[in-house]
C-alpha cells in the first residue's frame, strides 16, 4: 500500500477560496439560465452583469477512491433575480448514499434540501455554522445576505454530482425569495413537476440497502 502525504490548505475568507487549490469551478449568471422564476428579470440582470462570476468553487481532490475525501471552498456573491436570491445549481450525489458537510465562514446563507419524494428542509448557515447534508438529499446553497457567502465543504471523493435530478423535475419544489422585511421565505415553484416513480423507487431502494455503485 502506498500512502499519500498529508496536506494542509488555508481558507482565505476574504477572497472566498481555498488558497493553493489547483481546481476552480466558476459559474456566471448566464450559466444559470433556466433556474430562476422571473425570466425577464434574469435577462435584464444578465445584460448588466456580463461575464461577472456569481459563484465559484476551489477544491482539493486527492483521488476518487471510496475512502478518500474532497475538500474545498464555495464563494457566492450577493444578489437577486427578481425576488429570488442568488443560488447554486444544486445536485444529489451520483452515489446518493454519500453525505456532505458545509461550514459557514462568512455571510448569510440557506441550504435548501429536498428528498427524492419532494419533502423540503432548510438550514440557516452563518459564520461558524456547520451544516450536515445527509445521504439521499438533493441540496443547493442560497445567498440570502448582503455580503459574499463563503463556505468550506467536505464530501467523500467518490460521491459525484447528479444535476439532472433537479432539471428533470422542473427545479426544486421550493424557491428561496425575499420576504420584504430583510429576510427570506419559501415560495412554491410553479414549474415543479416532481420525479418519475421509478426514479424515486430506485433511490429509496438504495437508501434501504446502500451500495457502492451509481444509483442512476
Amino acid at each position: 500500500m502506498k500512502l499519500r502525504e498529508p496536506a494542509v490548505f488555508q481558507v482565505d475568507v476574504a477572497k472566498g477560496e481555498l488558497a493553493g487549490a489547483v481546481n476552480r469551478y466558476v459559474k456566471t449568471l448566464a450559466d444559470l439560465e433556466g433556474l430562476y422564476e422571473d425570466e425577464s428579470a434574469f435577462l435584464t440582470l444578465k445584460g448588466q452583469l456580463g461575464a461577472a462570476v456569481v459563484y465559484e468553487v476551489t477544491d482539493f481532490k486527492p483521488s476518487t477512491d471510496p475512502g478518500d475525501m474532497i475538500v474545498g471552498v464555495t464563494r457566492m456573491r450577493p444578489g437577486k433575480v427578481g425576488r429570488e436570491f442568488f443560488l447554486t445549481r444544486g445536485h444529489i450525489h451520483a452515489n446518493a448514499n454519500r453525505p456532505e458537510i458545509y461550514y459557514g465562514e462568512k455571510g448569510r446563507g440557506v441550504m435548501l434540501l429536498e428528498s427524492p419524494k419532494g419533502e423540503i428542509r432548510t438550514v440557516d448557515i452563518g459564520a461558524r455554522t456547520l451544516c450536515y447534508v445527509p445521504p439521499f438529499w438533493i441540496h443547493r446553497s442560497v445567498n440570502v445576505g448582503a455580503d459574499d457567502l463563503v463556505m468550506t465543504f467536505a464530501y467523500p471523493a467518490d460521491s459525484g454530482q447528479d444535476y439532472a435530478i433537479i432539471e428533470e423535475a422542473g427545479g426544486m419544489r421550493s424557491r428561496v425569495v425575499d420576504d420584504g422585511a430583510g429576510g427570506w421565505r419559501l415560495a412554491d415553484n410553479a414549474r415543479y413537476r416532481g420525479r418519475p416513480a421509478a426514479r424515486v423507487e430506485r433511490l429509496s431502494a438504495d437508501a434501504i440497502s446502500p451500495n457502492q455503485g451509481d444509483p442512476r
